[in-house]
């Protein structure tokens, strides 16, 4: 059947993280009683994160996964999920377990008059210094740039109705700016604290080069806001899928 959700989650060297990953997922989704899919994404992984992801894969019809040739970043995994999703509504969210499936249930609910709902980690629980401050200095820029005044730019859980998010061309590093090229497509925001958690396991793979990122990105970011929801524009190689697994079509 036709999902009614479909998660994407990208992953890269998160193989202690899959399974509880896919455990909490799959508790949280079940309890919603509607269709969904879990659309996991390998950016390039060298652990053996795919392996985990193939193993699941060959027992929940529901996951489909896409393993890319070689690390892309977080744009052209979401950008790949996007492409991918056949559910009416889309959820982001990290793969490191620090974003609660918990949270998604009442999400999803305010997505049903709204066109994104984005998360605000408003008791962060990573470090101060290195996470914490530089996500205030660039959420604070990027709410001066574009006039769309956030807590929290960078939180990966997000919701979106996929009709919109389908129709932008990304670049990479641009899935940070989703809700505000949302703005630019007439989208409806809501933005609610949800629940963030210590990272397991595993090791962050941003720290103050992402705050050096955005600064650099404000100086062309309106431009690149007015080609992301530009239909004429041109449509950037963001990644490589060297295999998808799927279950096929029931007849």
């Amino acid at each position: 059947m036709t999902p009614d959700i479909s998660i994407v989650i990208p992953l890269r060297d998160e193989e202690a993280n899959v399974g509880p990953l896919h455990d909490e997922l799959t508790a949280v989704l079940t309890s919603l009683g509607v269709e969904y899919e879990l659309i996991l994404v390998d950016d390039g992984s060298e652990d053996a994160t795919f392996e985990r992801l193939a193993e699941i894969h060959s027992r929940d019809p529901r996951v489909r996964v896409i393993r890319f040739t070689r690390n892309f970043g977080q744009t052209a995994a979401f950008a790949a999920g996007f492409a991918h999703a056949r559910g009416r509504l889309i959820v982001t969210s990290d793969g490191d377990l620090q974003n609660d499936p918990a949270d998604i249930p009442r999400m999803v609910a305010l997505a049903r008059d709204r066109d994104i709902v984005c998360g605000w980690r408003k008791d962060r629980k990573d470090a101060f210094l290195t996470r914490h401050v530089p996500s205030v200095v660039a959420n604070w820029l990027l709410g001066l740039v574009t006039g769309i005044r956030l807590h929290d730019y960078g939180c990966s859980l997000k919701v979106f109705q996929a009709d919109l998010v389908k129709r932008l061309t990304l670049r990479p590093g641009m899935h940070r700016y989703l809700p505000a090229l949302a703005i630019r497509r007439g989208g409806r925001i809501a933005e609610v604290v949800v629940n963030h958690r210590p990272r397991r396991s595993g090791r962050s793979k941003y720290g103050l080069s992402r705050t050096f990122g955005v600064v650099r990105d404000l100086i062309a970011l309106r431009r690149l806001m007015r080609e992301a929801s530009d239909p004429t524009a041109s449509t950037p190689t963001l990644y490589e899928i060297q295999q998808v697994l799927e279950r096929a079509p029931e007849i």
